[in-house]
């Protein structure tokens, strides 16, 4: 990932001279619109969610994370009570003020090809998250974790049942 330092966050604040309040140049009243008299911030846990749901919704990716997070998180969707897997496994971002990075683990369906399918991602993801937060994503870094065969998914599908 880059370096934080080169990342920075979102603002919607306009520079003083067009914020100004009373008489403008031609003796007109100059107000700013409501939208621009603040800050908005974007925590990184929303970028992250955003980049989970764009990349999960491209066809050829099975699932997110990969080794001990997956595991983890198919522990938790057999604990009653412990929800669903989290939206953001295998995202991770950094956010700046107007710039973000994200590194993605995925894990490929078989038969589809991974460089083709890792730009896919990559362009949903992008697209995704500078549509709805205006932030400039500077990279998108893939990692495939894992290839889901056929055969694996009919496994996955039938938990061992063990009498107690």
């Amino acid at each position: 990932m880059t370096d934080q330092t080169q990342l920075s966050r979102p603002e919607t604040t306009r520079p003083a001279s067009e914020s100004t309040h009373g008489p403008g140049p031609h003796g007109e009243n100059r107000r700013t619109e409501p939208g621009a008299r603040g800050r908005t911030t974007i925590a990184d846990g929303v970028v992250a969610k955003i980049a989970g749901l764009a990349a999960r919704g491209v066809p050829g990716v099975q699932g997110m994370g990969g080794g001990f997070i997956r595991g983890m998180g198919t522990v938790r969707e057999r604990v009653p009570g412990a929800g669903s897997r989290s939206v953001t496994s295998g995202v991770k971002v950094e956010v700046g003020e107007v710039q973000t990075a994200v590194d993605l683990s995925i894990i490929v369906e078989y038969g589809f090809p991974i460089v083709e399918l890792a730009g896919d991602v990559r362009t949903e993801v992008i697209a995704a998250i500078e549509r709805m937060t205006g932030l400039e994503v500077v990279e998108v870094n893939i990692t495939v974790t894992d290839v889901k065969l056929p055969d694996e998914e009919e496994e996955q599908q039938a938990p061992e049942r063990r009498v107690v």
